[in-house]
């Protein structure tokens, strides 16, 4: 690899960090954590099998933006005004839910290491008044590089902590769940591996997050990355991911599986178990450190969510303005160039802030309820929005030779009967069950 091939290949990585650092929050620190201490083992392949088939259609946002140099709104409006419908009623339905849940688990971790005697709800807005003032001043530029000094942290401090564990771990028979097989064919065990899988490693509505930080970063940078180079660095963040995920559920099904301790429903007391987690890990020394380190994990999480809301809100205005026909917007030449309303973005930045806000407020209380809603109905919109994410990428408007191969095109239409099969039997084990 040459010196420019490098230097390009650096300029095209960044958005699949910001992907990856979405991604690990609560469907890592709460979901995956929750999955190892009650079923220990037994739900990894499950999980691995779901990050398979919803690779597709997540790469498919970068892969369409270096493709065609627009986002996959565009994409989707050009399909018809009905696709762009279906990606807007799902956005509008987990937006505030999504927003809340995150910023909730971010609050409890703030109550935590502070030690405040706050309520949940004003913590909240802290917290979001703090992700505001930071977009504000740095921007996309601040929100890149400050990922990507996080996320290095995170997997090292997650990885290590796992790696410590295992000195007292059970051996793998008694961690392998096999037991709990029963409990999964209940009600409640269907729908807690539903949402579990609704957020792992991400939800496909990320899709479009990723394509327009795509462009965002062709305008910082002003190189339009390739489809290989788009590619890579989606698949550089996917994996750690991925990896991390993992590890979050080993550190539950070797530190609290088969302990007969439970998560309490509020965020500040389980914030509290999770750094509990660690320190048992690593040792008493490292409760300040870890618990530093969840914070700033979950704050990242919640400003890349707090940014990319805002960002669709404004393109999806902006796309139905244009009615489509959106000029290519990764041409180098308007480097530093921003790429929206910024005034728009303002707007919606507070508006889904507030709404998020009112949401805390109202079920704060129920923090467990409150995430396991919101990754469920991630997972029952999947099949919706994989669907009209593959016919954007086999359309006409996509370059013939940046369509998925024979293979891709397999394992997306293996991941949409997935989706599609597990959500129809959810629908009815409630309906008759």
């Amino acid at each position: 690899m040459n010196a420019s091939t490098r230097a390009s290949l650096r300029a095209a990585i960044g958005p699949g960090l910001l992907m990856a650092g979405a991604a690990v929050g609560v469907s890592h620190l709460v979901q995956a954590t929750r999955g190892g201490a009650e079923y220990g083992l037994l739900l990894i392949p499950i999980v691995l099998l779901a990050c398979l088939f919803k690779y597709p259609f997540l790469e498919f946002g970068p892969r369409y933006a270096a493709a065609t140099g627009h986002h996959l709104l565009t994409g989707y409006h050009r399909l018809g005004n009905w696709a762009l419908g279906l990606y807007i009623a799902v956005t509008v339905g987990t937006l505030f839910t999504i927003q809340a849940v995150v910023t909730l688990t971010t609050a409890g971790l703030v109550t935590l290491v502070f030690d405040l005697d706050l309520s949940v709800t004003l913590v909240s807005a802290l917290v979001l008044a703090a992700c505001i003032t930071f977009l504000m001043i740095g921007a996309y530029r601040g929100l890149d590089l400050g990922m990507k000094i996080i996320m290095a942290a995170l997997s090292v401090s997650t990885v290590a902590a796992v790696a410590l564990a295992f000195r007292e771990a059970p051996d793998l028979v008694t961690l392998s769940g096999a037991q709990e097989w029963s409990s999964l064919w209940t009600l409640a065990g269907f729908a807690f591996v539903l949402a579990l899988l609704g957020w792992m490693p991400i939800p496909l509505d990320v899709a479009a997050w990723h394509s327009i930080w795509t462009q965002e970063r062709a305008r910082q940078t002003g190189h339009a990355p390739t489809v290989r180079e788009a590619i890579f660095d989606f698949r550089l963040g996917y994996l750690g991911a991925v990896v991390i995920a993992l590890a979050f559920m080993l550190l539950g099904a070797v530190l609290m599986y088969g302990s007969g301790i439970g998560f309490a429903p509020g965020a500040a007391t389980f914030s509290a178990q999770l750094v509990d987690l660690y320190a048992h890990s690593l040792g008493e020394w490292s409760r300040t450190l870890i618990a530093v380190a969840a914070l700033t994990t979950m704050f990242s999480t919640t400003l890349a969510v707090t940014d990319a809301y805002p960002r669709v809100i404004v393109a999806i205005i902006r796309t139905l303005r244009e009615d489509g026909h959106a000029p290519q917007t990764m041409d180098p030449s308007r480097k530093g160039e921003r790429g929206l309303d910024w005034w728009g973005y303002r707007i919606a930045l507070l508006v889904v802030a507030s709404g998020a806000v009112l949401l805390i407020s109202q079920a704060g209380e129920h923090f467990t309820r409150l995430v396991d809603f919101a990754t469920l109905l991630s997972f029952l919109s999947a099949p919706v929005l994989a669907w009209i994410t593959f016919k954007v990428v086999m359309s006409p408007d996509m370059p013939e030779q940046h369509r998925p191969g024979r293979g891709m095109r397999a394992l997306s239409w293996a991941g949409i009967v997935f989706g599609l099969v597990f959500s129809v039997l959810y629908i009815l084990w409630r309906l008759f069950g």
